[in-house]
């Protein structure tokens, strides 16, 4: 096949998708491909019953990047919800991050920020190692037993498919501890999620553009191997040099949503389940995202499951091992002088959304200088 478009694009997420628009705003014509039937990535949301649905599990916008913020802006019109999540442990319920809120409900003898820096001060010294070798002593370092049994453990254990004495302690270097009665999970200043949706959003950015959906790269190309000057792929890194070192290691989501026939079911967006026991991670409750007021209301068993090839990848997993057989992929990828790699799959690395819009604009910056 001829060449056709400056740009071949493969995928049409987030990454893609800016990458798309920025090219055609500079006059470049691009053919985005992906194999699913929709466009968004992992951002999709699907309408249902008048609820807009996060496929993919639960994405917040934030950013304390001005022009980021005004960026996205161009796109969609952001309501002003935060991200407020509550936790529940057996049958006790606490607000998240941890904050003044979290502290007086864990001990009813503590009321003031200096009461709950005592008391936690108090349980980090009794548990404190020296020198922690797995997550377990990590966090017990950072926040004593009381947060970590309750609030931190079970879930962390379901998360990884380990238990945190298995764990490294680097995966929790830090925990936020805040004084201040704030459920604000996010220190940004402007957060919020799209009226109508991400995929709205999505469409917008790529609105000049040609789209082949239920397009495979790999099944495809050959056919696409002369169809554009370059390609941006924004696949996984390692399934586009055949695994030949072998596969990245991820972790992997399974969702389960049902339509429920009543207004409100949590009365949050997102409740976690904190307890080992409760197979789930946590409870979405999609409605509340854009402040539905719908008859019917519909939620999502989040469970967090093994990753293998073929399964869909969400967090890659960055231990030594895993970061060192990536740079084995990234130089052959520097090798490929018409192929520039991106997003999450592309670079290996878990980049929240305003980060893979940033890396987007910067990488098109390049390519048109």
């Amino acid at each position: 096949m001829d060449r056709q478009y400056d740009y071949l694009i493969v995928g049409a997420g987030l990454y893609g998708a800016v990458c798309a628009y920025e090219l055609t705003q500079a006059g470049k014509k691009c053919l985005v491909i992906d194999k699913r039937n929709h466009i968004g990535g992992n951002v999709y949301t699907e309408e249902v019953e008048g609820i807009n649905v996060h496929k993919y599990g639960a994405h917040i916008f934030h950013t304390s990047d001005k022009a980021i913020w005004n960026y996205v802006n161009q796109f969609a019109e952001f309501n002003n919800y935060i991200n407020a999540p509550v936790a529940r442990y057996k049958n006790e319920l606490y607000n998240l991050p941890f904050n003044m809120n979290t502290f007086t409900k864990l001990w009813p003898d503590v009321f003031t920020p200096q009461d709950a820096m005592n008391r936690i001060a108090e349980e980090r010294k009794q548990g404190y190692v020296e020198e922690p070798k797995n997550l377990q002593e990590q966090a017990i370092n950072l926040v004593g037993k009381t947060i970590y049994e309750k609030l931190i453990k079970g879930y962390t254990e379901k998360q990884w498919g380990k238990s945190c004495e298995e764990l490294p302690a680097f995966i929790i270097k830090r925990l936020p501890v805040r004084f201040t009665f704030d459920n604000n999970y996010f220190n940004d200043r402007y957060q919020g999620i799209p009226v109508g949706g991400y995929t709205k959003m999505i469409e917008k950015m790529l609105v000049e553009a040609d789209i082949k959906l239920n397009y495979d790269y790999f099944a495809h190309k050959d056919e696409l191997k002369n169809i554009a000057d370059k390609i941006i792929y924004t696949g996984a890194i390692d399934q586009y040099f055949d695994y030949v070192y072998g596969a990245l290691e991820y972790r992997s989501i399974r969702l389960e949503t049902e339509t429920l026939d009543m207004p409100n079911y949590q009365g949050n967006a997102v409740v976690n389940y904190t307890a080992k026991d409760v197979p789930f991670t946590r409870i979405i409750e999609h409605k509340h995202f854009e402040f539905g007021q719908q008859p019917k209301t519909i939620i999502s068993k989040e469970f967090s499951s093994t990753w293998q090839v073929g399964d869909e990848p969400y967090y890659p997993v960055n231990n030594d091992k895993n970061n060192a057989l990536y740079q084995k992929y990234k130089a052959l990828a520097e090798k490929e002088l018409n192929v520039i790699f991106g997003g999450r799959l592309g670079e290996y690395k878990y980049y929240d959304m305003h980060n893979v819009i940033k890396a987007a604009l910067d990488r098109v910056q390049e390519l048109i200088k």
